[in-house]
């Protein structure tokens, strides 16, 4: 057994203990909790939510009851082959099967025994539409829209939205509810849909301090929680663990400094480690991410808290860190934001790289890659293609009305002025191309001859050189009010001229620890370690370090959450009929 050196002030019995309290560890302590498991959560930080709360909430769930009811009945074979051809040899029979066969059911057991209510992304396409298998619609899902009155005082214990993704403290929802905003000063109907969302926030925030209109990440880790609650799951925050407790091999708990003093708690059944990887573990990103010299050179999107508790944790019990991935970590597109405050933030380029009239560039001043393809692949992209020696960055270049119609990253659109960002030094402006790139520190020459042959081809609604607007996802991403021609180019020829810095970073980490299609945490031998589950970014990537499709990282952190949840409960295998009658 482990050892301490102060004499815990109190001692806790539970059947399995959750650490970290994201969709993966809240899915977990809920499905236990449903078969009849006494269950705690512990969480480090003083809310619950972790990266989940800041993320946009979309999962990945192929064959989901809601595309069936829709009328989408895929052949369950065609996201295998997908997977196959993506994935190519970290194609993972076990646990790939394990995802697949239980997503739906876990889906369908949220939906029909707690609080998670989900809505559809059946419009969303794969973001490879070229490979087999590649699905036009009906993979995703998301959490309802969530009204905080009904959370009572939980809320106040829940982390708010990622401030610089929403608009005073405003979550503004994926589809729909963000094409309304982006639309705003183009449609009667989308200027009305503002107003009434943000007037009923500006009521919340002087009645409730905060916003009670959830989406996205935040909706989804509220109905979680919500839901644990009223199973009778204990939740304690502000309790980071500090070591497991080992009995013969088995874990049976995790001693951890909660506010009440070291607290030892006891699980009967295991324990998950859900504590969000490592994106913000210095030691670890410099050893394992490239081209990471510096404390500063990756921009993590999730809290700092995601520091890499889980893994050392499951490492100090005989867990192997995985790092045979194709990737470290889930690449995102990323620009430092410098508040009015002195604080800084992480702003997640997601969403204005694929609409028209944008590129990206290096400091050559040339593109290289298909600015509307995948948050990773445009990553990925900038990290392969920057000149050696060189900070790996990249600049996103628009003129005057793409920046009033769409943003520039965390410059908002029309009506909202534009002079604060230029003025903090986050936009560079200026009249002509060639000024813009004197003042980004890019070679002018190349980035008014790339100006020039992309506006030639522009024009004419084509991009020869990447084919932007070519794929189902780059055309969905585009403009939604262009159904004709290609909404996703348009030139770039109405100064004044904007640009802004984006660097690596990512939504947290795809080396994890190694596990079974149960979750179970492997040791050096393979062999399953009693009592020891990963979930999560603790657990390394079903998707092998890829990135198939948005919505892979909460896809399989809730089903794996679900996996473990009800192996820990000892309902059998995970995948058999058992399993699934508990969602009929």
């Amino acid at each position: 057994m482990s050892n301490h050196n102060q004499t815990p002030a109190r001692r806790l019995e539970c059947d399995l203990l959750v650490i970290g309290s994201g969709a993966s560890g809240l899915a977990a302590a809920v499905t236990a909790a449903s078969q009849g498991l006494k269950v705690i959560v512990v969480e480090k930080h003083p809310t619950f939510g972790g990266a989940t709360a800041w993320s946009g909430g979309w999962l990945w769930v192929p064959g989901n009851p809601l595309a069936k009811r829709a009328g989408i009945d895929e052949d369950p074979q065609q996201p295998r082959t997908y997977l196959k051809h993506e994935l190519g040899d970290r194609y993972d029979p076990e646990r790939v099967e394990a995802f697949l066969q239980n997503a739906p059911h876990m889906v369908a057991f949220f939906e029909q025994h707690t609080t998670l209510q989900w809505l559809d992304g059946n419009g969303i396409p794969d973001i490879h539409g070229n490979v087999p298998g590649a699905a036009t619609q009906g993979h995703q899902v998301i959490a309802a829209p969530y009204d905080a009155r009904q959370m009572g005082a939980l809320i106040h214990r829940m982390r708010k939205t990622m401030r610089e993704t929403s608009f005073l403290g405003m979550p503004i929802m994926a589809g729909a509810d963000l094409g309304a905003f982006l639309s705003m000063t183009r449609s009667l109907k989308s200027f009305i849909h503002v107003s009434k969302r943000f007037l009923r926030h500006l009521r919340d925030l002087a009645l409730h301090g905060r916003a009670m209109h959830l989406v996205n990440g935040v909706a989804l880790v509220a109905r979680l929680a919500k839901s644990a609650v009223d199973l009778g799951v204990t939740l304690i925050e502000s309790a980071p663990a500090r070591a497991l407790i080992i009995d013969q091999g088995r874990v049976l708990g995790a001693r951890v400094d909660s506010p009440d003093g070291i607290t030892e708690i006891h699980a009967r059944k295991g324990v998950v480690l859900a504590a969000g990887g490592f994106p913000n573990d210095l030691q670890r990103r410099k050893a394992l991410f490239p081209r990471t010299p510096g404390d500063n050179d990756h921009l993590a999107l999730p809290p700092v808290e995601c520091s890499g508790d889980g893994i050392s944790l499951g490492e100090s019990a005989g867990g192997v860190l995985d790092v045979q991935v194709a990737s470290p970590a889930a690449w995102a597109p990323v620009s430092l934001v410098r508040h009015a405050d002195g604080s800084t933030g992480h702003f997640p380029h997601i969403i204005d790289r694929a609409k028209p009239g944008l590129i990206g560039v290096l400091s050559t001043g040339k593109r290289f890659v298909n600015e509307a393809d995948g948050y990773y692949d445009y990553t990925a992209a900038m990290v392969a293609a920057a000149p050696e020696g060189e900070e790996v960055a990249s600049w996103l270049i628009c003129d005057h009305r793409f920046q009033r119609r769409f943003g520039l990253g965390y410059s908002r659109p029309f009506p909202l002025p534009v002079g604060p960002a230029v003025r903090s030094g986050y936009l560079q402006r200026a009249d002509s191309i060639e000024a813009l790139a004197q003042a980004c520190g890019i070679d002018p020459q190349g980035l008014v001859e790339t100006v020039r042959n992309f506006n030639t081809h522009a024009r004419l609604g084509e991009d020869p050189e990447f084919g932007r607007g070519s794929t189902p996802y780059n055309r969905k991403q585009g403009d939604p009010l262009i159904t004709e021609g290609n909404p996703n180019v348009a030139p770039i020829e109405h100064g004044p001229f904007y640009a802004v810095k984006v660097r690596p970073g990512s939504f947290g980490t795809f080396a994890g620890l190694k596990t079974n299609g149960h979750a179970q945490v492997l040791d050096a031998r393979g062999a399953a370690i009693a009592g020891l589950y990963a979930v999560g970014t603790d657990m390394a990537s079903v998707m092998g370090g890829l990135y198939p499709s948005g919505g892979i990282n909460l896809g399989p952190a809730m089903t794996f959450g679900y996996i473990a949840g009800l192996h820990a409960a000892g309902v059998g295998d995970a995948t058999s009929a058992r399993a699934a009658a508990l969602t009929e």
